[in-house]
């Protein structure tokens, strides 16, 4: 009987301490769901504030390319702008010349026309390319005629047929040249 009664006790002790212990439970659960919900919140807003700049930047990557695009055809506009600029005045000569009757003025004024030409394109880093008496170089020079003559050396030019020019390293237009050997 006594063992009954200490079973009773134990059991009610027991299911007391489960209650206690269910109430503290529910308790923590309740506090950690609070936080688990505060956190969920607090990075929910971190994303969205992510996602602002992330389309902030996007937008403005975009307007950068557009800018830059921008930017390059008015370089362009510009670069052709000068370079035009540059040669009407040899247009306006050569139109002087045009209207001019007298052969000496008219000899005069395409020598002037020419030398002012000449001046443009070295203002605008445009050079001729040396041809004649060098060295044929593929590079620079187009071959269009060969011939067989013991007064020149080997592979070199004897006539230039049409002026070749350079800016810097590239070749705006290759020499046409006669070589010989």
């Amino acid at each position: 009987m006594q063992e009954n009664k200490i079973n009773e006790e134990v059991t009610e002790e027991t299911v007391t301490v489960k209650e206690e212990t269910t109430a503290k439970n529910e308790k923590c659960d309740k506090k950690k769901m609070k936080a688990l919900e505060a956190e969920l919140e607090e990075v929910k807003k971190q994303a969205e504030e992510t996602n602002e700049k992330y389309l902030r930047m996007l937008a403005e990557y975009d307007n950068f390319r557009k800018r830059s695009a921008k930017e390059r055809e008015s370089i362009y506009g510009d670069a052709y702008t000068d370079a035009l600029t540059a040669i009407l005045p040899v247009l306006d000569n050569l139109e002087r010349a045009e209207s001019c009757s007298d052969a000496d003025g008219l000899s005069k004024g395409l020598e002037l026309t020419l030398k002012s030409f000449r001046e443009t394109l070295e203002k605008m880093g445009v050079k001729e390319i040396e041809a004649v008496g060098q060295t044929f170089d593929p590079n620079l020079h187009n071959a269009v005629f060969h011939v067989e003559d013991e007064n020149y050396g080997e592979n070199e030019i004897v006539e230039v047929l049409m002026k070749g020019y350079i800016k810097g390293d590239k070749v705006i237009r290759y020499s046409m040249v006669k070589v010989a050997n």
